[in-house]
């Protein structure tokens, strides 16, 4: 097995749940919180309760389309995508990104209908209890969610937990209408704060999709996380003369990392390639899943810049 499919493979395995797996929990959660809230606006008729629960449709739309770019992105390389299919995730998080503004559209429609005919609802504190309910879950899942995606390098899960938190924040803004507009005897309130809920679900929704952006077009990896490249190189070339031309780029889970390696003219083939396997082994203990291309070169190549051997 290959060192990059054995790191994975051992990730996998340490990771308990398959990332895979994890998508799949999402849907259900998604659907069972959709039945919630339903019922929440059934009981009471709250046009800030039914928007909410339009955003719960979106959402697990959401997440079946994380679970399909999951899923896809988890294939080996092939002939066709020599590089792996990591980037799916990516087309996953600027979906969700558009379903969230679409869901937010689709919530200051209702408002403003509502708006122009307010009614007060019924049974408040049922619908409020339901309400309470399908937020909890959402909260506890979306805070795994994001754990584990940033534990796991997935784009996709981190995408769908902070999907979801702006549905926790969306149903907090609903419960602060119906209770404001319950004490005050003001209708309109409800169809108010709805509104004021989904003008912050479209800037979570641009914000998504401006942040999957930087993945498909190839964006470097943090400055902090180069800087300990850089360090691992250096401390780990040791028989060799620089680094340079130092370039990596982010694809969902994996890292790509390649570089020029310059050493001595005469020095064997054999030696520079265990120089080369040591720094690779080095990377791979602190980037995880990381591909990275060594280019060897004789030292009339040096450019006396990048990265100097300590």
């Amino acid at each position: 097995m290959p060192a990059t499919s054995a790191t994975t493979a051992k990730a996998k395995r340490a990771g308990g749940l398959r990332t895979s797996t994890i998508a799949a929990i999402s849907v259900a959660v998604g659907l069972a919180v959709l039945g919630i809230k339903l019922l929440a606006w059934q009981l009471t008729g709250s046009v800030a309760l039914f928007s909410d629960a339009l955003e719960s449709i979106v959402n697990v739309a959401a997440s079946s389309a994380a679970l399909v770019a999951i899923s896809y992105s988890a294939r080996p390389a092939d002939t066709n995508h020599p590089y792996g299919h990591h980037k799916a995730e990516y087309f996953s998080v600027v979906l969700e990104g558009v379903l969230i503004i679409v869901a937010a559209i689709l919530i200051l429609r209702e408002a403003y209908q509502a708006f122009l005919a307010p009614q007060m609802f019924e049974a408040p504190v049922e619908g409020l209890v339901v309400s309470a309910v399908a937020s909890a879950v959402n909260g506890v899942w979306c805070w795994f969610l994001i754990r584990e995606g940033r534990r796991r390098r997935s784009p996709a899960l981190v995408a769908d937990g902070k999907h979801l938190f702006t549905d926790v924040v969306t149903s907090v803004g609903v419960v602060a209408g119906l209770i404001a507009a319950y004490v005050t005897g003001i209708a309109a309130l409800d169809p108010i704060f709805a509104a004021i809920v989904a003008l912050n679900i479209l800037w979570a929704g641009w914000r998504l999709i401006r942040e999957s952006l930087g993945g498909l077009m190839d964006e470097a990896v943090p400055e902090k996380t180069l800087g300990e490249i850089r360090q691992i190189i250096s401390t780990n070339a040791e028989g060799a003369i620089e680094a340079h031309d130092l370039r990596t780029r982010l694809a969902g889970r994996a890292t790509f990392i390649d570089f020029h390696l310059v050493v001595a003219g005469t020095m064997p083939v054999s030696e520079a390639h265990e120089i080369c396997d040591r720094i690779e082994k080095a990377l791979k203990a602190t980037v995880p899943d990381a591909m990275i291309t060594i280019h060897v070169e004789p030292e009339d190549k040096a450019e006396h810049h990048g990265v100097l051997v300590l």
